[in-house]
């Protein structure tokens, strides 16, 4: 019944600050037709694939058309900026249904499966920066997947439906100077005190941080095991006590505003714990194979647009009396690179189509992202060099993915804790 709702939002769903009608005609989805591949009438491959139907390609075409319109004409400004206005791009999303497209009905979302957020993740690498499609993520991906599945209806009516809507912006509250990757190593603290929690520490990296209504904040609620003493608490932003410290100056995603976030005995109703005290590290978990995922789809098709430029920019600039493209080792070497990523685009399918099925991708979802990670920046470095001088600026929409892309083997989990997880799914961790 939640497919069918779903169906009926997405179906009307417009967007825009006019609210624009798509053109095309959303059939009613069932689980039976959901399963059904047809052929898109969109710019994507033709024939039958793997995991988008007519109603993939449709809301990919709707989020084209907001991109074009709303997002990538002020791209420059914002990079310039070091900020974008979250709070009025988000609403344009919530308006149109993109921040919510596998939530609940119920909640402001369109109840549809996980491989919708996927086509929105790809659609969302056609933004001409790194910054803001990982700060949509956060809101639509990272800070709310736990809070979905497992928080209380009054948790879900106060935080998740106004994030789903663009009406609140999110954050996450996971990482801290000494725990990046090593999650279980936080030292923020939630401790009870009658119907409250009084949370003191701080945490590092946040984006969205200097704009954010609220935080999905993991902290230790207990003395126990650091897998078994942890909880996931919805903190609002403008409680006395919450400090955001500083903007963080970064290497790359200039317009993704990320904070130092630090809490003085801020004190947050219990009632605002997501699940059971206790399982927030478990809760963490689950949600990083759906960021993980989520990652890799979004700078797919950014490497696709690189590697198309890159071809049309060497086609142009001429080197000892003919173009850069007709020289072997350059055409060789795009060839090469645009098959590495069809390898990951089949990876990722293939992880999406399992994990809507019911299926552990771990394994999958860590190879997706690390494969991700390192093509982004083989793919970044081999294409900034045909651009020349021109490559060195930051004119270019290559050199803002060289330095954005980098992020991608460090945020989310490092290549080494995934190529931990790899190995921990192979058996061939070395035993304690």
């Amino acid at each position: 019944m939640a497919m069918f709702r779903g169906s009926l939002r997405l179906k009307t769903v417009c967007v825009g600050r006019n609210f624009y009608k798509i053109s095309a005609n959303f059939r009613l989805l069932s689980e039976n037709e959901s399963s059904r591949r047809v052929t898109s009438t969109a710019p994507e491959p033709t024939g039958e694939h793997l995991i988008y139907t007519q109603e993939h390609f449709a809301l990919k075409e709707s989020l084209r058309k907001l991109i074009e319109q709303e997002i990538n004409p002020h791209v420059d400004q914002w990079e310039a900026e070091g900020i974008f206005p979250a709070h009025k791009i988000f609403k344009l999303l919530g308006n149109a249904g993109f921040l919510g497209v596998n939530k609940p009905v119920e909640y402001g979302g369109l109840g549809l499966d996980f491989s919708y957020s996927v086509a929105v993740a790809e659609e969302l690498g056609n933004i001409r920066c790194g910054g803001i499609p990982m700060a949509i993520g956060v809101q639509s991906d990272m800070a709310t997947p736990a809070l979905a599945r497992f928080g209380s209806d009054e948790l879900k009516k106060e935080f998740l439906l106004p994030t789903i809507m663009g009406d609140k912006v999110a954050c996450l509250g996971v990482s801290e100077v000494g725990a990046g990757s090593d999650v279980s190593s936080i030292k923020t603290k939630a401790v009870k005190k009658g119907d409250e929690y009084v949370i003191s520490g701080g945490k590092m990296w946040t984006t969205n941080g200097t704009q954010a209504d609220w935080m999905c904040l993991l902290a230790n609620t207990s003395d126990g095991p650091p897998h078994r003493n942890k909880s996931l608490i919805c903190l609002p932003m403008n409680l006395p006590g919450v400090k955001v410290a500083r903007k963080i100056t970064k290497l790359g995603m200039w317009s993704s505003d990320t904070a130092e976030v630090f809490f003085d005995d801020v004190r947050v109703p219990c009632r605002n714990l997501i699940g059971q005290e206790g399982m927030g590290f478990t809760y963490q978990m689950l949600q990083f194979q759906e960021e993980r995922l989520w990652a890799a789809a979004n700078v797919v098709t950014t490497m696709d647009n690189i590697i198309q430029e890159t071809i049309q920019y060497t086609q142009q600039r001429k080197i000892f009396n003919q173009p850069v493209l007709y020289h072997q080792a350059v055409h060789f070497r795009l060839a090469e690179l645009q098959t590495e990523v069809e390898c990951l685009r089949s990876l990722l399918y293939n992880a999406i189509a399992l994990y809507i099925k019911g299926n552990d991708v771990t394994k999958l979802a860590s190879m997706a992202k690390l494969k991700a990670g390192r093509l982004a920046r083989e793919l970044s470095d081999s294409c900034l060099q045909y651009w020349g001088g021109m490559g060195f600026t930051s004119d270019v929409a290559v050199s803002r993915f060289y330095r954005d892309s980098r992020l991608i083997s460090i945020g989310g989990g490092a290549d080494e804790v995934m190529l931990g997880i790899i190995c921990k799914y192979m058996d061939t961790l070395p035993k304690k």
